[in-house]
């Protein structure tokens, strides 16, 4: 079998940052999957599930609910490998043209105060694995070092 593209990015000089997975085309459509990475990957610890799952139910109602993509938005979802998320739209996209989009997501989740949206036993079929705190640290500490002062090292796959 051949290797899966994912599985072709050098993870060892992978930084923090927005990039662009893939593009598919479905129909007419393309839909452009991001690589959300959060983490540096085999170079620093992964996240634990809590605070992933609570990033994962911010985000993804925030993005459902933001007027400017809500109905582009195809999946937003962890990475196996605990290192980051994958954001699916529906369009041809580069990770410029969504930074801002993602910019707002996460400081979304950084300034969350309340109740988690479905984190309540009829709606999430793991609601006990949740952890606020944790999620607004990672969620600032993600702007800090890859979103606000992105450029292309961390718009765009290393080259090797």
């Amino acid at each position: 079998m051949e290797k899966i593209a994912s599985f072709t990015v050098n993870h060892l000089n992978l930084l923090p940052g927005v990039y662009v997975s893939r593009k598919d085309t479905v129909g007419q459509e393309v839909l452009t999957t991001f690589d959300l990475r959060m983490t540096a990957p085999n170079r620093e610890p992964v996240m634990n599930t809590a605070e992933m799952h609570t990033i994962e139910h911010l985000a993804a109602t925030y993005l459902r609910n933001e007027e400017s993509v809500k109905d582009k938005v195809i999946y937003f979802g962890p990475m196996g490998c605990r290192t980051g998320f994958y954001l699916i739209l529906a369009g041809d996209y580069t990770s410029k043209d969504v930074l801002p989009l993602v910019t707002a997501t996460y400081e979304f989740i950084r300034d969350f105060s309340g109740e988690v949206p479905g984190a309540e036993a009829r709606d999430c079929g793991n609601y006990l694995d949740m952890n606020l705190p944790m999620a607004k640290y990672l969620a600032n500490q993600y702007l800090n070092r890859a979103l606000y002062p992105a450029d292309e090292k961390n718009l765009n796959y290393p080259n090797d």
